[in-house]
């Protein structure tokens, strides 16, 4: 009895080894399809969210573009002669611009949405620093004050609209 088992054994080894031959190749390709299903579909997806993307960058270049001191200045007159007032209205007006894009940060970079942020409070800060500044005592000589630092330091929001330049150009490098 111990003899036929020994040649039964012997001649399950090969079936044994098809069988599992058979079921890691089985298993390597459909691992491969899922790979390659999951490739497609993020392939897809990128189709379609890549114009948001850039639409949300054009967006947020705008909104740089519109609190840079010198054309919010140029777009945005004082009323009166008043300095605080003239300091409401233009706070107000980068506010209502942040606002009105705020959505636009789920399409961009953290890093690149706080940079948005950063300039957009810095343009505020300096707005208040010029009101805060001894020697502006109108709307106008506010206007002075607020181009002659930005002559002299640079726009708050020149840094942010490098990064989105930056970030729209990393977009198209890969």
């Amino acid at each position: 009895m111990k003899i036929e088992i020994i040649p039964l054994l012997i001649s399950l080894i090969p079936s044994l080894f098809i069988t599992l031959l058979a079921f890691f190749y089985f298993k390597t390709h459909t691992d491969n399809e899922e790979k390659r299903r999951r490739y497609l579909l993020h392939r897809e997806n990128q189709k379609q969210a890549l114009p948001l993307r850039l639409q949300a960058y054009e967006r947020m270049a705008l909104f740089m573009e519109r609190i840079s001191p010198g054309k919010l200045l140029l777009r945005t007159p004082p009323v009166d002669n008043d300095k605080k007032s003239y300091e409401s209205l233009l706070v107000s007006t980068i506010e209502q611009e942040f606002d009105h894009n705020l959505t636009q940060q789920i399409y961009i970079s953290d890093e690149c949405w706080n940079m948005i942020k950063t300039a957009k409070n810095g343009t505020i800060a300096l707005i208040r620093k010029s009101v805060l500044n001894g020697e502006v005592d109108s709307a106008n000589k506010m206007r002075e004050f607020i181009l002659t630092e930005v002559v002299e330091k640079g726009a708050p929001s020149d840094k942010a609209l490098s990064a989105i330049k930056s970030e729209v150009e990393d977009l198209f490098s890969i």
